[in-house]
């Protein structure tokens, strides 16, 4: 019995006897360090060291920039490192030829090269990164088979980094951070820390104070510093870029809304008169008597063209057309403004006048010369001119004076938008800012010129002259009330009056 007893312990102890099913144990997840998952891992660790590697041999340049202001400082930095670079390399020369022993000819080599790694620095770090190490490996070297034999000073020598090498080290590696990738810093930073364990743990020298540890945690600090920097700039340099891109996104799309609007206004304007064309057309046999045959089918076909073209302008119109028109100001209200509304003319000024009082601007209005028919477009356009700097000036002239001119020549319309100074700051616009594009488009469709500048009394002026029909004018260089036929004259960079 004790033996049956001593068999069955050991058999639950032990592994099950031979044909006794085992009990299923749950299967546990592969986890990342499994063998499977292990190739890949070195492969990605092993590409990302030769990447680095490669980087640290590339001896591409990244100058340190010069200061943007002021300008006769630009050169500062690079001035002031110059002096440092040299009073490091003379300091380290005079280290190594008095405390290592290493002569004149190694120790005066060896110590400028730190002086000259830093000044590499500013162009090129890598290269100054690897000159700066080796001069540093060949001193440490160098002073190692002296310090064995006893010649230097027992206890007394900073080994294997000397202080000057640490200083000029240190500027390099910062910076080497400010101007390359991290993973290159960090490569950079790594390899300096394993060719100090190579020289002060693998091969070693007697009678010397150690320098590695300390050296290497204050590389470790000027990289943690230049890489914060690095980013820091590289942040700040994406916000600007990033404003830059929403500001040119937001003036194509303002242009994008303008033309849109125009097009909807020469759609009206256009289906008017095709609509007056397929009424005659279909009027035209009724006026005549015994029309021919051909005659009919002539006009007919005039209508039917008519009617089709007109159908495919209410198309257009029906895909650019918005369902809330934009009018902050309320200027619109009542002058046509609504999306199904004709399109307003100049016989609608006095109630964009009115509208414009009652939002709290003192508006005169002049109107001379003899007003001779205008083409639908240039009514239309002029109008729109005023209806834009009215609303500038309600945005950014709050309780200024505004007069609103009109001359009538023989050639065409000029129009001019003058407000005094603003009585009092301006609130934040809720437009878009960019009502001069829409202006100058609509000057530019029609042939025209416009021309916007600031006041002498601090406010600002509007100036537009479209031909009459709507075609460009003769090339004389001068229109009919005596300016000069240029739009290139006047500030078009800001709106504000």
């Amino acid at each position: 019995m004790t033996g049956k007893r001593d068999h069955q312990e050991a058999s639950g102890s032990g592994a099950p006897p031979e044909g006794r099913p085992t009990p299923s144990t749950p299967s546990t997840p592969s986890t990342p360090s499994s063998p499977s998952t292990r190739p890949a891992r070195a492969q990605g660790v092993s590409a990302l060291v030769r990447a680095v590697l490669s980087d640290l041999a590339s001896p591409s340049a990244a100058p340190l920039p010069p200061l943007t202001r002021p300008r006769w400082l630009r050169r500062l930095p690079h001035v002031v490192m110059c002096w440092i670079a040299l009073g490091v390399g003379l300091a380290g020369a005079d280290t190594l030829n008095s405390s290592y022993h290493l002569g004149f000819g190694l120790g005066t080599v060896t110590g400028l090269a730190q002086g000259v790694a830093i000044v590499l620095a500013l162009w090129r770090p890598v290269p100054a990164w690897w000159l700066s190490l080796a001069a540093t490996v060949v001193a440490a070297l160098a002073a190692r088979s002296h310090m064995a034999v006893g010649v230097a000073p027992r206890g007394n020598l900073d080994w294997p980094w000397s202080p000057p090498a640490i200083i000029a080290h240190a500027f390099v590696l910062f910076f080497l951070a400010l101007r390359v990738p991290t993973r290159v810093a960090v490569g950079a930073l790594s390899l300096t820390a394993l060719a100090t364990y190579f020289v002060q743990g693998l091969i070693g020298a007697q009678a010397y104070g150690s320098t590695g540890v300390p050296a290497v945690v204050v590389f470790a600090a000027v990289v943690l510093l230049g890489t914060a920097l690095r980013g820091r700039r590289e942040a700040r340099t994406q916000l600007v870029e990033q404003a830059s891109l929403t500001e040119e996104e937001r003036a194509r799309r303002t242009l994008l809304e303008e033309r849109s609007r125009i097009a909807r206004e020469l759609h009206d304007v256009v289906a008017h008169h095709m609509s007056v064309i397929s009424i005659q057309a279909q009027v035209a046999p009724h006026l005549v008597e015994n029309p021919t045959e051909e005659l009919k089918e002539n006009l007919e076909g005039i209508r039917q063209n008519a009617l089709e073209a007109l159908t495919e302008l209410r198309r257009v119109l029906g895909v650019l057309r918005s369902e809330n028109p934009d009018d902050p100001y309320g200027l619109g209200a009542g002058t046509g403004a609504a999306p199904d509304s004709p399109q307003p003319t100049l016989d609608r000024l006095d109630a964009l006048v009115e509208n414009t009082r009652a939002a709290g601007l003192d508006v005169t209005t002049e109107i001379s010369g003899e007003q001779l028919p205008l083409a639908p477009g240039v009514e239309l356009s002029a109008y729109r001119i005023i209806q834009e700097a009215l609303s500038n000036a309600l945005r950014h002239a709050p309780g200024s004076a505004v007069r609103v001119e009109l001359w009538h020549f023989p050639r065409g319309l000029q129009v001019r938008v003058v407000n005094s100074r603003p009585e009092r700051p301006a609130p934040p616009s809720p437009g878009a800012g960019h009502g001069l594009l829409g202006m100058r488009e609509r000057v530019a469709m029609l042939g025209g010129t416009l021309v916007t500048s600031e006041t002498s009394c601090g406010g600002f002026a509007v100036a537009a002259f479209l031909p009459r029909n709507g075609a460009a004018p003769a090339d004389d260089g001068s229109t009919d009330d005596g300016s000069t036929d240029d739009n290139s004259t006047g500030p078009t960079g800001e709106e504000t009056p």
